[in-house]
């Protein structure tokens, strides 16, 4: 990078690619830490430095950095369009936390003309008093047992907010795995099997804790607030359950009944799905022989025949998927009630949607090298269209 912004962030977005793309983000964080020594109140040379280490792997060192720029300074313009030219001026409210405790929004306005502050709240910290003026505010703060409280004191902050809120932060709070389950029960077309939150005492004595509400084997368990797959296994029956808590830490942990999702052909297929203002956009197709998918280890960049599949999939979506499970996003979309929602999804045998997961912090990007999966940068600058028109259309009073 040739220039270093000042008193602004790179961003998140922007040191993504720049990893991805190869960059030299040593000699980046060299520079920001020479910013720092010059200005020891640089809070933004701070946060990107943090920012740099998460996406290294050194997470500890990184949310140690995030303390330090937090305890300096909580508002943060982001490099973009300037506010006084943009046509919507956003105010990002996140909380402190890794690079999955908020909604990674930065990614979708990339290249969009807004005019970006980041402005951060915790259990500490209440919302300053002085803001910079904003068209617009989005709650980015994910769902997790430590954000809970936040959550709770931004919606508090927020209930007449003199500018369009986008993603209700009680809503928000509500999309815990067991209680997203109960929202789901019953709705048209979907299957999401009920999800037991239960303590490590009583995992030991599985099957007594799940028979009693309609769970049985084989399940899925996983530590609460886990995400990509860290701590999930699948149990065929009650004899691994010792080794398991033998080798995750948590003391709290959800079980729910596992499905079979595999099509005829022995693969299991999942989905990346976001709602925006209730339409939902394709973001991705994993293909596996595992029942576990990730994107990353469902060996998609080593199979021309599996893209092949995932770029058809995704130019039929609209006409297709999306047709067939139209009642099914309508009525998560009316139960979840977020603006901005992910959803991991599949479909089961029988032709149901089968929901693993609804969220709104899920990791969605244009970042993948382009002479491998070229097919996905028009479907993904489409989610990117959309967010920004819903951004203007909250301005402008076009939505609720």
């Amino acid at each position: 990078m040739s220039e270093m912004p000042e008193n602004r962030l790179i961003g998140l977005a922007r040191l993504m690619r720049m990893t991805i793309a190869g960059e030299d983000m040593g000699s980046i964080g060299v520079q920001l830490i020479a910013r720092a020594d010059r200005n020891p109140k640089d809070a933004s040379a701070l946060l990107d430095l943090s920012t740099i280490l998460q996406l290294r792997g050194e997470r500890e060192l990184g949310l140690s950095m995030q303390r330090q720029a937090l305890s300096l300074q909580q508002t943060y313009p982001v490099m973009g369009a300037e506010p006084e030219k943009a046509a919507i001026r956003l105010l990002l409210i996140m909380s402190e936390g890794d690079l999955m405790a908020n909604s990674p929004i930065e990614c979708l306005i990339e290249d969009k003309d807004v005019a970006l502050h980041i402005v951060y709240v915790t259990e500490e910290l209440d919302m300053p008093d002085r803001l910079p003026e904003h068209d617009a505010l989005f709650v980015a703060i994910a769902e997790s047992e430590k954000n809970i409280p936040v959550l709770k004191k931004v919606a508090k902050t927020l209930a007449s907010w003199p500018v369009p809120v986008l993603n209700d932060p009680l809503r928000i709070a509500a999309l815990s795995r067991d209680n997203c389950a109960l929202l789901l029960q019953d709705a048209p077309g979907i299957e999401m099997p009920v999800t037991v939150r239960t303590g490590r005492e009583a995992l030991e004595n599985l099957a007594g804790a799940t028979k009693s509400v309609g769970i049985d084997f084989p399940l899925i368990v996983r530590p609460v607030d886990s995400h990509a797959g860290n701590g999930l296994q699948k149990m065929d029956d009650a004899v691994g359950i010792a080794g398991y808590l033998s080798s995750v830490d948590g003391d709290e942990f959800y079980v729910s009944r596992f499905v079979d999702y595999r099509k005829t052909d022995g693969l299991f297929r999942k989905c990346r799905i976001v709602l925006i203002a209730g339409r939902p956009y394709i973001c991705h197709m994993a293909i596996s022989s595992h029942w576990m998918i990730h994107y990353a280890n469902a060996g998609m960049k080593d199979s021309v025949e599996k893209r092949d599949e995932e770029a058809r999939f995704m130019v039929e979506f609209d006409q297709d998927f999306a047709v067939r499970h139209a009642a099914a996003f309508k009525a998560i979309y009316k139960r979840i009630g977020l603006d901005y929602l992910g959803i991991d999804c599949a479909e089961t045998a029988d032709g149901r949607l089968l929901i693993f997961e609804a969220d709104s912090c899920m990791i969605v990007h244009a970042l993948d090298p382009v002479d491998i999966y070229g097919y996905k940068q028009e479907p993904m600058h489409r989610i990117f269209d959309a967010f920004y028109q819903m951004l203007l259309d909250r301005k402008a009073g076009r939505l609720r």
